[in-house]
């Protein structure tokens, strides 16, 4: 019997940031009757007065569980700023309130990779720092590379020097659309580091490098979520959506992922 467990992730409203930025109720609500059995929101859909009480709160209403929250920072320098470690700290505390909950780390792309080894060490210093006092209060992280130009975890070289260098007490989140538009193999990536990877985002892409609508792409995400399923993945797979059809109705886009879900994944699984 799988242990494979679906989350909705806020990226399709968060293309239209402005119309949803702090509308925790409607994006969990929609999540919820989509049949997703978690959320993972980006920190920045919270909203600016944001609390764990007020996130708790809509989650417990429609019964779904917060399966990871999502910080992004820029992490360039070799110590978190001091803006970074108190965000840090506040996710840290919120999260630590919530059963089973972790924290999803993700960069923010710069503008290029020049310096690439320096920004890479650095981006590791500082998510180092952030995953120990997580540990200290009972809070697990994983860390989520992305693929715009200016990343600076985005080839596959690129991804062997992060998990040969990521503290073991971090895990590691594959973005299948990620992996793909790196020029990877999304089932080769994570069957290769299977033994790291403990949390999966999933979003689709065209052959000519443009995000799909979720099945409609080249990424073969039945069988990859099989192999998940066969290797006794326990984690969350996170779906998200990021082509033109989200951006203009990222209800609708959440709804189709949640179909998706249900139909053609929960079918590989069973």
């Amino acid at each position: 019997m799988t242990h494979i467990r679906f989350a909705c992730q806020t990226y399709s409203w968060q293309m239209t940031i402005d119309a949803y930025r702090g509308r925790l109720e409607h994006m969990i609500s929609v999540s919820a009757k989509a049949g997703f059995a978690g959320f993972e929101p980006e920190l920045v859909m919270l909203g600016d007065d944001w609390t764990a009480s007020g996130l708790r709160s809509p989650l417990a209403d429609h019964g779904v569980r917060l399966a990871a929250l999502c910080l992004v920072e820029d992490w360039s320098g070799p110590r978190e700023t001091q803006v970074e470690a108190a965000e840090a700290d506040k996710v840290i505390e919120a999260v630590a309130g919530i059963d089973g909950a972790i924290i999803n780390l993700c960069q923010y792309p710069g503008l290029n990779r020049a310096n690439l080894r320096t920004r890479q060490d650095n981006l590791l210093s500082c998510v180092d720092a952030v995953s120990a006092r997580a540990a200290a209060a009972g809070v697990h992280c994983t860390f989520h590379p992305n693929s715009p130009a200016g990343s600076v975890f985005r080839t596959d070289a690129d991804y062997e020097y992060l998990l040969a260098n990521l503290p073991e007490r971090i895990g590691f989140t594959p973005d299948l659309g990620h992996l793909a538009k790196g020029g990877m193999d999304p089932m080769d990536v994570v069957s290769r580091h299977r033994d790291r990877v403990d949390h999966v985002h999933v979003k689709d892409m065209h052959a000519d490098g443009s995000w799909a609508r979720t099945g409609e792409g080249i990424i073969d995400i039945p069988a990859i979520t099989k192999f998940l399923a066969d290797t006794d993945f326990a984690g969350w797979i996170v779906l998200e959506d990021e082509s033109p059809d989200a951006e203009a109705n990222p209800d609708r886009a959440v709804t189709r992922n949640g179909a998706y879900v249900r139909d053609v994944l929960g079918a590989v699984i069973n």
